[in-house]
């Protein structure tokens, strides 16, 4: 269908060196020097060439390399990816350029390579900065690769985040709130904070099932998520979306994008493509549709995705949804009532118990057009 431009690009490599147990993305481990990896990658590059010809990488302002682990295939399989992509597209530095990296597959020579051919910001898969914790979890580095990784990583790279984990079996709050406390000394400009969530099949989700494992306790993560806060802005940091926070300026654009409503365009396996008009939103992962949406339905998720943003629902967002949906005014006054948003001037923004809500909150709004 014609479609509005394409303003994201998120690129998915999916090899790991190990599955994690609590993982359920479309990744697989396999050994460094495969040939399905080379494949793989050979194929993206001819798939954006492709992509370029047909003129849909023009307008794109973000590209999000994920995973997977993309720092695992190595400085000579990225190197050639990036410099297709910087052939193919704009790549300049207003273009933010993100990669994944795990810290026992990032070195000097991969971040001074990955860097000069455009990539300009870093997100670090570093979990917990506690030993005990990462054995949990089963991820391939300690907290001292961790540590030297952010350090690798800051010889280039002013842009680098860092992804944390509660609500892990066995990790005490105290551990937690140390994480968050170290990452903000070693100088890192964004913290991402998960709470862990047990998906089916996976190895996490049949060792509970075999009572070998707790399951996550939602106050406990309920309490991590709200020390992280504590700790994060006192830092300076500022939560601008439901899981992330940033130093003012380095908040992720291509997160941004995915809460703003903006096409963005997926290549590689299971990468999600979001394709929009004025009449129509579809998204499709791997040549299947998984949403299709008529103008109410993208009213009403425009909505829900606001208010996973600090900023919340602006006014002109809030008039083009009421002029669909004429429940809108009374969603947002019920949602008042129960304590899950509130005004901000003209704008409605989530509350507290919003942010750890966000499951009721969401699906009021998304309610509104079924």
């Amino acid at each position: 269908m014609p479609h509005d431009p394409y303003k994201a690009l998120y690129l998915h490599i999916p090899f790991c060196v190990s599955r994690c147990g609590y993982c359920d993305f479309a990744t697989s481990a396999v050994a460094r020097d495969s040939p399905a990896i080379d494949e793989y990658v050979d194929d993206l590059v001819l798939q954006v060439r492709r992509r370029a010809r047909e003129g849909e990488l023009a307008a794109v302002e973000t590209v999000y390399l994920g995973g997977g682990t993309p720092s695992y295939v190595g400085a000579r399989r990225l190197s050639s990816l990036l410099y297709a992509l910087s052939l193919s597209m704009r790549l300049e530095p207003d273009v933010e350029c993100t990669m994944e990296a795990n810290p026992e597959s990032l070195d000097a020579r991969l971040v001074r390579d990955i860097w000069a051919l455009g990539v300009n910001r870093l997100s670090l898969g570093v979990q917990s900065l506690d030993d005990a914790v990462l054995r949990t979890l089963g991820r391939a580095h300690d907290a001292d690769a961790a540590r030297r990784a952010i350090a690798t990583a800051q010889e280039r790279f002013e842009n680098v985040s860092v992804d944390l984990m509660c609500g892990v079996p066995g990790q005490h709050a105290a551990s937690f709130e140390a994480t968050v406390r170290e990452a903000v000394s070693l100088g890192v400009t964004h913290v991402s904070v998960y709470p862990l969530a047990i998906e089916p099949h996976t190895a996490f989700d049949r060792a509970i099932l075999r009572g070998e494992m707790p399951e996550p306790d939602e106050d406990e993560e309920a309490c991590a998520m709200e020390a992280a806060r504590s700790v994060l802005e006192a830092a300076g940091f500022r939560r601008y979306e439901v899981a992330s926070y940033a130093r003012p300026g380095f908040e992720c654009r291509h997160n941004i994008a995915y809460w703003t409503g903006v096409p963005y365009l997926g290549i590689g396996r299971a990468a999600a493509t979001m394709t929009q008009n004025a009449e129509r939103r579809m998204r499709v992962t791997d040549g299947q549709v998984t949403d299709d949406l008529d103008p109410r339905q993208m009213a009403a998720e425009d909505l829900m995705l606001a208010m996973r943003m600090a900023d919340g629902a602006g006014p002109d967002l809030l008039a083009r949804a009421a002029a669909l949906i004429p429940e809108t005014p009374d969603a947002f006054r019920e949602l008042e009532a129960l304590g899950l948003a509130e005004r901000a001037g003209e704008r409605w923004v989530p509350t507290d118990r919003g942010w750890l809500c966000g499951n009721e909150l969401y699906g009021r709004l998304l309610d509104l057009a079924p």
